[in-house]
């Protein structure tokens, strides 16, 4: 059977990021714990090494592997979220305590790990482009680091 899965690349806090992500995602959990062997390169004896998890019920795996690779916004999780509650809860977990605010709806956590904290209401506003005011609401979150709901569906409405 042939399955993909993503795999993420961290230094030393592949276990901590899952850990998070199942404490605060619905859908998330740390499912495997693999501890690094003797003699693998910038993994100590015994410390977690191969984290597999499931975050918002996709399956992935996380690994320690030292610090010669990083992880940037070339790869992100879309969060789909509804409304601007869910909007603002996620966007605060994910930038606190180190995290960075994108543009668009990105942001990065503390971990580096790449987010898309995404409404249904951009995706509703968006539709395929083509409406005057899709181009609209498209213009607004171009503008935009977190996404404002009602600033997208008042731009998609058009002038008053």
């Amino acid at each position: 059977m042939v399955s993909v899965r993503p795999h993420l690349w961290f230094d030393s806090q592949a276990l901590e990021a899952a850990q998070f992500y199942a404490e605060h995602i619905p859908g998330s959990s740390v499912d495997t714990v693999r501890e690094a062997p003797e003699g693998v390169p910038d993994a100590k004896p015994g410390a977690p090494f191969v984290v597999e998890l499931t975050v918002c019920g996709i399956p992935a795996i996380f690994l320690n592997a030292g610090p010669s690779l990083k992880l940037d916004e070339a790869f992100s999780f879309y969060l789909r979220v509804d409304g601007q509650e869910e909007v603002d809860h996620y966007w605060d977990l994910l930038t606190a305590d180190g995290g960075k605010p994108g543009q668009c709806g990105w942001c990065t956590d503390r971990f580096g790990v790449s987010w898309q904290v995404v409404p249904v209401q951009l995706e509703e506003t968006l539709g395929d482009y083509t409406s005057e005011g899709s181009m609209r609401a498209l213009q607004a979150m171009l503008s935009m680091g977190k996404i404002d709901v009602a600033a997208l569906e008042s731009a998609y409405a058009g002038p008053a």
